[in-house]
């Protein structure tokens, strides 16, 4: 997993890519208690136990949180450019400030010096101290920032594709960026668990170019549980598999 891939570019260890889903999957579950600090600190809490240090344990889960926000966003953005043309619902402003905070995001992993900056800024933010090692090698939030995007546009496809089985013939550029863009705005709302209710009423007011506001509100439901699922079904079997794991151990031993 991604998760995984900042662990070792922090100078931890290389998980087994079933240890790393398994872990990523539970900690996640964090996300539906109020606060948004519970899915890292699980995360956290959840790779120690697997022998990864400390402050990479806890340097992963919050530069991992940190990009994927980012990532959303760059994807979420062009729910703002794209055909539907929603920048024009809120003005020039609102397009000027959709191109800085694109330009932003992008020059913070670009230039390295900059995205230490940026990094030193969010651990200060979130009262942690960063990995004994360092940001990784080389333009590393570049590399992370890049596999986060490429997982937001796998999550707008899907949401897409989704759209489509209701009938409906919006492109993807229409519909596919306002998932992300959805999800960004039910994160900020840090009152809301996993962003439950703002995340639904923003894809609606999205959707609106494209489609029915009472299609769009049944689509919107549809789909948080569909991610509900997705989020809690392979956690429990996961969950599941390694406490049988475990017992087997012991019984053999």
């Amino acid at each position: 997993s991604m998760w995984g891939r900042i662990v070792r570019d922090l100078g931890g260890p290389r998980l087994p890519v079933w240890t790393t889903v398994r872990v990523f999957m539970v900690a996640n579950l964090g996300r539906y208690v109020p606060g948004k600090v519970w899915q890292i600190a699980g995360l956290a809490y959840l790779a120690k136990r697997e022998g990864v240090q400390a402050s990479v344990a806890t340097g992963a889960a919050i530069l991992g949180q940190g990009l994927a926000l980012l990532g959303a966003a760059l994807v979420g953005i062009v729910a703002l450019f794209g055909p539907n043309e929603i920048w024009r619902q809120v003005g020039w402003v609102g397009l000027v400030a959709g191109i800085g905070a694109a330009l932003t995001i992008i020059a913070a992993v670009v230039i390295p010096r900059f995205f230490r900056y940026i990094v030193a800024f969010w651990f200060q933010l979130t009262r942690t101290d960063p990995p004994d090692g360092g940001l990784g090698s080389g333009n590393a939030g570049l590399r992370w920032l890049a596999l986060y995007v490429m997982n937001w546009g796998i999550y707008a496809t899907a949401f897409w594709l989704l759209y489509l089985s209701f009938g409906e013939s919006g492109s993807f550029l229409q519909v596919g960026p306002a998932f992300a863009a959805a999800y960004v705005v039910g994160y900020i709302a840090i009152f809301a668990p996993a962003g439950a209710g703002i995340r639904e009423v923003a894809l609606v007011v999205l959707l609106q170019p494209v489609m029915a506001g009472d299609a769009a509100f049944v689509l919107a439901v549809i789909a948080r549980l569909w991610t509900t699922a997705v989020e809690l079904v392979p956690a429990a079997l996961l969950t599941l598999g390694r406490r049988r794991s475990e017992e087997a151990g012991e019984g053999t031993s």
